[in-house]
């Protein structure tokens, strides 16, 4: 990958004997912590390269909290353009927290076809509704009580604090993990993420957190295009299994299905998928479980208020 200048000096950057010159030990599996020296060149690499090539996203062109945490839990499991049309569409339709508090789940779920494991949209829709009741409708800045919001763990609750409220916490993701193995362990197979940690706290841009995530999750885009992905180096790194076929489709279909047509029985849903009845049966219960259907004297619908 050629690039412009900054992304060669980006790719030219010194990763391990230069980086680590004169390291401090971290108490975490003995990680050596890179130098001040090495530190402030690992940031010019990756600011250089977002200053050349930083992406235009229209989640970095708000610090409105909500609009944030949309954005978040969008970007969790779903590609980033794939994300960027749904996600205007969603503020669109839900402005506000107490607009997606107060909307149907049906509608909630309409708007979130396409991005895929709806229970995403669900949670988001029971955090919208948690802090109107409990937040007065503002969002929580610390991670220990974003983390208290349905579907919000660790790592998400860390990026929305340090996108939202510039707080300066270290957290993980995929091309957090590309960037640090590439530099830090070019030659290393299943680094873990506790060997990973030390170094994002260490390394972090403590004066404009949101500014150096945003820079960080560009420069691992572009290391993952340039090279072998480095994060398939991660411990961590699970293959995800085939989307035809899978239960994930199956969900996916069933859930469009009651959409367009408000309620069906189970032979009907069985009919229009071609799907067995056992495994629609077993979807079925599935989503029941999650919260995401009603049965009712025998057919299926999405769960409360119809749109």
């Amino acid at each position: 990958m050629a690039g412009g200048p900054a992304q060669r000096t980006a790719l030219r950057a010194r990763r391990t004997d230069d980086p680590m010159q004169h390291p401090a030990k971290s108490r975490t599996r003995g990680t050596p912590l890179p130098s001040p020296r090495a530190i402030a060149a690992f940031r010019r690499a990756v600011y250089a390269h977002y200053r050349a090539h930083g992406r235009d996203l229209p989640w970095r062109a708000t610090n409105d909290p909500y609009h944030i945490v949309v954005s978040e839990i969008m970007l969790q499991q779903t590609q980033v353009d794939r994300v960027i049309g749904k996600f205007r569409e969603f503020i669109r339709r839900f402005p506000s927290w107490g607009a997606l508090a107060e909307a149907p789940l049906a509608e909630v779920l309409d708007a979130w076809q396409g991005l895929g494991y709806n229970r995403r949209a669900l949670s988001l829709k029971k955090a919208a509704e948690t802090v109107m009741r409990e937040h007065s409708g503002r969002l929580p800045a610390s991670p220990e009580q974003l983390i208290e919001l349905p579907g919000i763990g660790a790592a998400t609750a860390a990026s929305i604090a340090a996108y939202a409220f510039n707080a300066p916490v270290a957290f993980i993701e995929t091309n957090i993990r590309a960037v640090y193995i590439h530099h830090f362990f070019p030659r290393r197979m299943s680094v873990a993420d506790e060997e990973l940690r030390p170094l994002v706290a260490q390394t972090l841009d403590r004066a404009h957190p949101s500014r150096w995530y945003n820079a960080l999750m560009d420069y691992g885009v572009m290391l993952k295009k340039a090279h072998a992905n480095p994060a398939r180096r991660s411990a961590h790194r699970t293959r995800q299994t085939a989307f035809v076929g899978s239960t994930r489709q199956l969900r996916g279909a069933i859930l469009r299905l009651l959409l367009r047509a408000k309620q069906l029985t189970c032979a009907q849903i069985i009919r229009a998928t071609g799907d067995t009845g056992d495994r629609v049966n077993a979807m079925l219960s599935s989503l029941a479980r999650d919260g995401l259907v009603d049965r009712i004297h025998g057919t299926f619908r999405i769960k409360g208020p119809q749109s």
